[in-house]
């Protein structure tokens, strides 16, 4: 499945932005969604032939003025107008590094050390590369805890763990549309989103909309099956050794149910393993 380019990009933030919303004066029946062409060309202060030869493939080098003017006239927030950048080639051209699919063992170490919240790594395709002991038992409910989007999209259980699961939906194909702006020749990225796309109607529809957002940062809505509904904030950093890659970090509020069902969780899960026989 293509990821699409610049003039799909445009096409399809084109067809999200409503003529009231742009304060367009229009009347009567609309044959198309959202904006006509022309009418992006004059909120962009463009030719409406330019923009047209945007849309359709036919101009590809758009100077950053213009993309600018086309950020605003379609109400790009800052991680679509740096998608919209990348899109157009006028981000830098090297090529990103390749991202480590491993965590250091140090950076394992420092996770290991959050006993009482939930730490793991992901990369930029929200791969999940490393885990602490509660994160292992958040993700308990998931056949497998691999990567995010699988286990939203595909995984049955994520649509009973995430309580608000098409805000969690909407979300996750952003933040992989956004992955897909910094390096979209990423094998593992494109292999992903074409088994999402299989699987997925609701994948499918999300990422031909090109929404681009980065983390939010916005309350985490969850039901574990053994210790119910968690309200969870996170911290996400930037692991400076290994460019494209992060640390997450659950936290529930102090003192709150959320956090009485954290500590539950991780009592049951050190109770499972305790009780689990030894591997030989």
């Amino acid at each position: 499945m293509s990821g699409g380019g610049l003039g799909e990009f445009l096409r399809a933030r084109r067809a999200q932005r409503s003529p009231e919303d742009a304060a367009v004066l229009h009347s009567g029946r609309r044959k198309v969604a959202g904006l006509r062409r022309e009418e992006v060309a004059v909120l962009a202060g463009v030719n409406a032939d330019y923009y047209t030869r945007l849309e359709q493939g036919r101009e590809s080098s758009p100077s950053p003025q213009v993309l600018d003017a086309l950020s605003r006239a379609l109400d790009l927030g800052p991680d679509a107008r740096e998608h919209l950048y990348r899109l157009a080639g006028t981000a830098p051209a090297t090529a990103p590094a390749p991202v480590p699919q491993t965590a250091s063992p140090e950076l394992r170490q420092l996770m290991d050390g959050y006993s009482s919240t939930p730490a793991f790594v992901l990369n930029r395709i929200l791969d999940v590369l490393a885990t602490n002991a509660l994160a292992d038992a958040l993700f308990a409910p998931f056949h497998r805890a691999d990567n995010l989007a699988r286990m939203t999209f595909l995984d049955p259980s994520g649509r009973h763990f995430h309580a608000r699961w098409h805000w969690t939906a909407q979300a996750t194909a952003a933040n992989l549309r956004r992955g897909f702006g910094v390096d979209p020749n990423d094998p593992g990225l494109l292999r992903l989103v074409a088994e999402l796309s299989d699987g997925s109607e609701e994948f499918r529809a999300l990422w031909n909309s090109h929404e681009v957002r980065g983390k939010t940062h916005e309350p985490k809505h969850l039901v574990h099956p053994d210790v119910g509904p968690l309200t969870l904030t996170y911290q996400a950093f930037d692991v400076r050794s290994a460019p494209g890659q992060q640390l997450v970090i659950y936290h529930a509020e102090p003192a709150s149910p959320s956090a009485d069902a954290l500590a539950l969780l991780s009592t049951l899960h050190a109770t499972t393993h305790q009780h689990q026989p030894e591997r030989s």
